[in-house]
């Protein structure tokens, strides 16, 4: 049996499945693509999460693509975090190329151009449907995590959402959150002392500071209501296509304390709302989280540890986490453990700290006598992976070099014409676009500490009017008649005629 030969039965049976699978391309050897060799993904293993690497330009956001699509296809919703701006083409067909023929002939599969269902989602003022959460949903710990406080600090916010909870304050908006801050260190100073005990204006102000800090990368655009249900995330088409969930980040960049704040509530969210799932035959939400270093590199430790338990526990409810970013290293090692498939597009060599990464990324993959690992992850070209997933039992597959299918839908981004459409059609943006404000903490303090104004001026003023009524009454009070005949000028002339007389 020649080498390719048996490197095509290796390949075939560390790929086979009973249940259902997607087909991300086929297996290389020594640089040819053997046709028929195909890598597989078992939806069984879907949610036991994933990496996406490679440099810039070596086909992440394409496999990023091909993977949604084929998710969507098997009738599993897909939530899409769009930091470049260019997956909006998957609503479109692709319009193919003499080149994509050509490798689909290659791999074996037959290129079949098609567009998906879409919904366009957003933190911040662009256009689609907005994505919210209340200052009450996150709770004083996650909040606290979030705003990275001391344990001080973070008593005094689980004080704080204990005073709302028992005086019926709803916390919507950061507004709410400042305004009870100042309350209790000020007009509210002894109510708070009296019930919970002294709050502290220098720990107040830290909070405050840390608030002011999210409130400047559009925190007061993401904080508030109407909040977003996670079982919008889950929907599927009439002939039971998965929807595409795409948050539109395109100026996130900059705000990275923002985009963690977001993932880490939504991620909260997913757990808590979903039932405990198991092992099932296919997931029921995948998310992809692109340019993920924008996560890690700004969380701080505590963040960290949160983030890394979800993805741990989060999986027993049919959700799997894929993370898009250039080096594996940009994600730690505590959640890079935890990760099922691999996809490794080429890294590039060019200084020793490149070449450190690399030798510690190939000891992220398995032993194979087919591959130097090493020196096979900077000869990958365009479109080019090392691929490692799991079989249904859980067990790596065959580490295989792949040439990757290409996405069915556009390679490229909708016009504005084309996005307004989509928006346009969108039930979600009917749903969540109009903002709501309610009464709430804000505006109940606001009129608790109006009424108690009002009552402190009726007091000075009824107080002011008795004075002024003492004061009158003082002037006015009747002379005594002895005193006053005393006094009188009669009298005083009569007396001093009398003492005339007698000298």
């Amino acid at each position: 049996m020649s080498k390719r030969d048996e490197f095509f039965n290796h390949i075939t049976e560390g790929n086979k499945t009973q249940g259902d699978f997607i087909t991300l391309g086929s297996a290389m050897l020594d640089g040819e693509t053997v046709t028929n060799a195909y890598v597989k993904i078992p939806l069984k293993t879907m949610n036991r999460h994933g990496l996406i690497a490679g440099a810039t330009g070596t086909g992440k956001t394409k496999t990023l693509q091909v993977l949604a699509e084929n998710l969507s296809d098997k009738g599993i919703p897909v939530l899409l975090m769009d930091i470049k701006g260019d997956l909006s083409g998957l609503a479109k067909p692709s319009p193919g190329h003499e080149k994509i023929d050509e490798r689909h002939e290659k791999i074996g599969i037959p290129f079949d151009a098609k567009g998906f269902p879409i919904e366009l989602m957003t933190l911040s003022e662009q256009n689609g449907v907005r994505l919210r959460a209340t200052i009450s949903e996150f709770g004083p710990v996650l909040l606290s995590r979030i705003l990275e406080l001391t344990d001080t600090q973070s008593g005094i916010v689980s004080v704080i959402f204990k005073y709302c909870d028992d005086n019926k304050l709803p916390l919507l908006d950061l507004k709410d959150f400042k305004k009870i801050l100042h309350y209790c260190t000020q007009d509210g100073k002894a109510e708070f002392q009296e019930e919970y005990g002294r709050i502290s204006t220098a720990s107040t102000g830290a909070i405050l500071r840390k608030l002011i800090e999210i409130e400047q990368q559009g925190g007061d655009l993401f904080f508030g209501e109407k909040s977003f249900e996670v079982e919008d995330l889950m929907r599927t088409t009439r002939d039971g296509k998965g929807y595409i969930n795409i948050i539109r980040l395109t100026d996130i960049q900059d705000k990275p304390k923002l985009f963690s704040t977001f993932m880490l509530s939504l991620l909260a969210e997913i757990y808590e709302t979903l039932p405990e799932q198991g092992d099932s035959e296919k997931p029921e939400l995948v998310l992809f989280i692109d340019e993920a270093h924008l996560i890690f590199n700004e969380a701080s430790k505590a963040l960290l540890n949160q983030i890394e338990s979800i993805v741990k526990l989060i999986r027993s409810k049919g959700v799997g986490i894929y993370f898009v970013t250039q080096n594996p290293t940009d994600v730690p090692e505590g959640v890079l453990s935890q990760l099922g498939l691999k996809v490794q597009h080429a890294l590039r060599a060019f200084t020793a700290k490149d070449r450190k990464a690399i030798k510690l990324t190939a000891q992220n993959y398995p032993d194979t006598d087919y591959y130097d690992t090493a020196a096979i992850l900077t000869a990958l070209g365009t479109g080019e992976a090392l691929v490692s997933a799991l079989d249904e039992k859980g067990r790596p597959t065959p580490l295989a070099a792949t040439m990757m299918r290409a996405p069915m839908s556009r390679m490229d981004i909708l016009t504005d014409k084309e996005l307004q459409v989509v928006i346009d059609d969108s039930k979600l943006a009917l749903k969540y676009n109009d903002t709501i404000d309610r009464e709430s903490a804000y505006e109940i303090l606001n009129k608790k500490i109006e009424a108690a104004e009002a009552v402190k001026a009726k007091l000075d003023k009824e107080a002011d009017s008795q004075k002024k009524t003492r004061t009158s009454s003082h002037r006015s009070t009747p002379q005594n008649p002895l005193i006053k005949v005393l006094t009188s000028a009669t009298f005083i002339r009569s007396v001093f005629g009398i003492i005339k007389k007698v000298l």
